[in-house]
C-alpha cells in the first residue's frame, strides 16, 4: 500500500535534510504507529506519504514514494485524497465549515459524489462512528473529541484505503484519546484501512498498534512489532522517548529479583495493565 524508497527531503532553503534514506514498506491493512521526540521528521514523513511533499512544500527531495502503485510525483494531494485521508495536528485547522454535515459534505461534493447519494453517506458515515447525533450541531459547540471524530467521518465518507493521523489526540484528556484509539482499531479491523498514527503517548499505541516505527534526527531508526521495540527501553529512552509505566514497573521488579524462573522472558514483556497484572498475581 505504502512503499519508500531512499526518500531523502530537504526543506526549501534549509541547510539541513528533515528525512534521510528512509526506507518503508506499509501492508494493506496494517496499523503502525510512528514515535519519536520533536523533530524527528514524523510530521515530514507523513507529508511525504499524502503528497503534500513535493507539491506544497517545496524543496530538495530524492527518491521514491508510491501509494497504492502511484508515484507522489506523478499525481496530486487532492487526487491521492481518494486514497489517503489525513487527520493533521491543529484539529481546529481542518474543519472548514460551520456545521457538522456541512463538513461531510463538503468533501463529498469536491469529489463529484452524485447528489443523491451524499445524505445517504452522510448519515452512514457519522452513524458508524457513532455520532449520528451530532448531524445538525455547530462544530464550534463540539468538544475535543467530537472533533476529532467529525474530522474523521469526513475522511472516512470519500472510502480512503489510507489514513494518516499526526498527533491525534494532543489536545485529547486520557479517556477522549482512548475512544479514538478504540475507534480507529475498530476501522482498521472492519473495513480494513491502513492507518498510521504519529503518536507522543506510547501507551496508547502501545496497547492498539501492530507495529512501531521509531524515528530520529530524519531517520528510522526501528521499525518492528511493538514487543519486540519494547524489549529494549533503554535505547528509546536515549531518544527522548518515554517508556509505558508498565515497562518501568516490570523491569523494577526484574531487577529486585522477584521474578521466579518459572516464569518466561516473553512473559515478562507486558505492554499493557491488564498484562501487568496478570504477572504481578504470578509473582504473588
Amino acid at each position: 500500500m505504502i512503499e519508500i524508497n531512499e526518500l531523502s527531503f530537504a526543506y526549501k532553503n534549509s541547510k539541513k535534510n528533515s528525512l534521510t534514506d528512509i526506507n518503508l514498506v506499509v501492508k494493506d491493512g496494517e496499523f503502525a504507529g510512528i514515535i519519536g521526540e520533536s523533530g524527528a521528521g514524523k510530521s515530514t514523513l507523513c507529508n511525504a506519504i499524502n503528497a503534500l511533499i513535493p507539491h506544497h512544500y517545496q524543496g530538495d527531495f530524492y527518491g521514491s514514494v508510491k501509494i497504492n502503485g502511484v508515484d507522489t510525483f506523478e499525481t496530486t494531494p487532492g487526487k491521492l485524497a481518494v486514497d489517503v485521508g489525513s487527520v493533521f495536528q491543529d484539529i481546529d485547522s481542518q474543519l472548514v465549515n460551520s456545521f457538522v454535515d456541512e463538513e461531510i459534505r463538503f468533501g463529498l461534493e469536491n469529489h463529484n459524489y452524485p447528489k443523491a447519494q451524499i445524505e445517504q453517506k452522510i448519515d452512514s458515515t457519522l452513524d458508524s462512528l457513532g455520532i449520528l447525533s451530532l448531524k445538525n450541531r455547530e462544530i464550534s459547540s463540539l468538544s475535543g473529541g467530537q472533533k476529532q471524530k467529525v474530522a474523521i467521518a469526513a475522511i472516512l465518507a470519500l472510502e480512503p484505503k489510507i489514513i494518516i493521523l499526526d498527533e491525534p489526540t494532543g489536545e485529547l484528556d486520557p479517556a477522549s484519546s482512548h475512544e479514538i484509539f478504540s475507534l480507529l482499531k475498530k476501522l482498521n479491523k472492519e473495513k480494513n484501512i491502513t492507518i498510521i498514527v504519529v503518536e507522543q503517548k506510547i501507551m496508547l499505541l502501545s496497547e492498539f498498534v501492530d507495529r512501531l516505527i521509531v524515528m530520529e534526527e530524519g531517520k528510522i531508526t526501528a521499525d518492528s512489532s511493538v514487543r519486540n521495540i519494547l524489549q529494549a527501553p533503554e535505547k528509546l529512552l536515549k531518544q527522548g522517548i518515554n517508556c509505558p509505566r508498565v515497562i518501568t514497573l516490570v523491569q523494577q521488579i526484574e531487577k529486585e529479583k522477584l521474578i521466579p524462573s518459572s516464569i518466561s522472558d516473553k512473559d515478562k514483556i507486558c505492554i499493557t495493565p491488564k498484562e501487568t497484572a496478570k504477572l504481578i498475581r504470578k509473582i504473588i
